[in-house]
């Protein structure tokens, strides 16, 4: 009887350390731009959501270099970047091969290096500001803090589903 009490209280600990945001694992990272949120996903649960900012042009998906849409679509978060202009930062696949297929049709470049990152290094303290508005030239930008948290719940690895 003891130990069958012992057993329960046990499975109850883990069962709330698991729901925890910070034990959570996050196996999709979607991006809502006409709500500019982000949400991360474990199944059907949101881990954590946060306010986004997002490219200065962003309804529609990008179509090619310097026209500041942030892409739609599902990509994966391929790799991290510490040592980015930004805050941090996670690489988002884009452009893929419908994409540069398209750019290459339209004649144009698809553009690249589009990333999940912070504010501009040296002006994280202006991160609650700049949030407010479409900034970034087709990245998804999160306060510091924000990208903190960011990097310790998503792997390299996951995908990441942006749509308007």
């Amino acid at each position: 009887m003891r130990d069958d009490h012992f057993l329960m209280k046990l499975m109850l600990l883990m069962v709330c350390l698991i729901s925890l945001p910070g034990y959570a694992s996050v196996d999709l990272v979607k991006v809502d731009k006409s709500e500019r949120i982000m949400y991360l996903m474990n199944g059907n649960q949101v881990v954590k959501q946060f306010r986004i900012a997002l490219g200065a042009n962003p309804k529609g998906h990008k179509r090619q270099q310097g026209d500041e849409k942030t892409p739609e679509g599902t990509y994966t978060l391929d790799y991290k970047k510490e040592d980015s202009s930004f805050y941090r930062a996670m690489h988002i696949s884009y452009p893929n091969e419908q994409d540069i297929a398209n750019a290459r049709k339209a004649g144009v470049s698809p553009g690249g290096l589009i990333m999940v990152h912070g504010q501009k290094n040296g002006f994280g303290s202006l991160g609650h500001v700049a949030q407010r508005f479409n900034w970034t030239d087709g990245c998804i930008a999160l306060t510091n803090h924000e990208m903190d948290e960011f990097m310790a719940l998503v792997k390299v690895g996951t995908p990441i589903r942006i749509e308007w």
